[in-house]
Parts: C-alpha cells; structure tokens; sequence
C-alpha cells in the first residue's frame, strides 16, 4: 500500500479539498480515496491534527434533495425529538446522554420549580 503524501497546515497545493470545503463548493468525494493528508501542528507534545484531503477534479455535485429524502429526514428529526417516555415532542433534541426529556429524567427537580 502506497503511503499518502502529508502537507503542512495550509500549504496543501491546489486541486485538494477537504470533505467541508468540497460542499461549500456544491461538491462530494463520490467515493474517492483519499489523496492526501493536511497535518496542523499543536501546543505541548500533542499529536497533529489530521485533515483528510480529496482531488477536486475527481469529485461529484451533490445530489439534489428529493421530496423523499426531505420527508425521510423530517421523520428523523421529529424521531429525534419525541420523548420516549411521554411521547412529547421536546422542542430539543433529546440528548442520548439522557435518552429522555429533561422533565421525565429529572422528575423531582421540576415539581420544586
């Protein structure tokens, strides 16, 4: 396996892309390898911070939103918000951390209020 060339932070030539400037510019990897890496130096001996980079000539448009798609991910927002427990719909995502809505996972904090 041939190993990946790796620049220095900001200094990758032009016709790389990492995955968030490609869909600023209306783009996707479309299932592209990676091509490179751009390494960005930090403080006190921590590791570098690795950004994967694309060829920008070998990328894809992104594909439009269909009506199904959008109604799919409505769904999933909605799921996302649904309490399991009381079946309310939050108005926040719920965190997983809780898995519930504040008020069912906090019950006697919010009789005292």
């Amino acid at each position: 396996m041939a190993t990946l060339p790796v620049y220095p932070w900001r200094l990758a030539p032009d016709g790389y892309a990492t995955r968030r400037q490609l869909r600023a510019a209306g783009l996707r990897p479309g299932g592209q390898e990676v091509a490179a890496t751009v390494e960005r130096p930090r403080r006190r001996g921590r590791p570098p911070l690795v950004a994967h980079l694309y060829r920008v000539d070998a990328a894809l448009p992104v594909r439009p939103m269909t009506p199904a798609r959008r109604a799919a991910l409505a769904r999933a927002n909605t799921a996302r918000r649904t309490c399991p427990q009381c079946r309310t719909d939050a108005g926040y995502v719920i965190p997983p951390s809780l898995g519930l809505c504040v008020s069912c996972a906090y019950p006697d904090e919010q009789r005292a209020a």
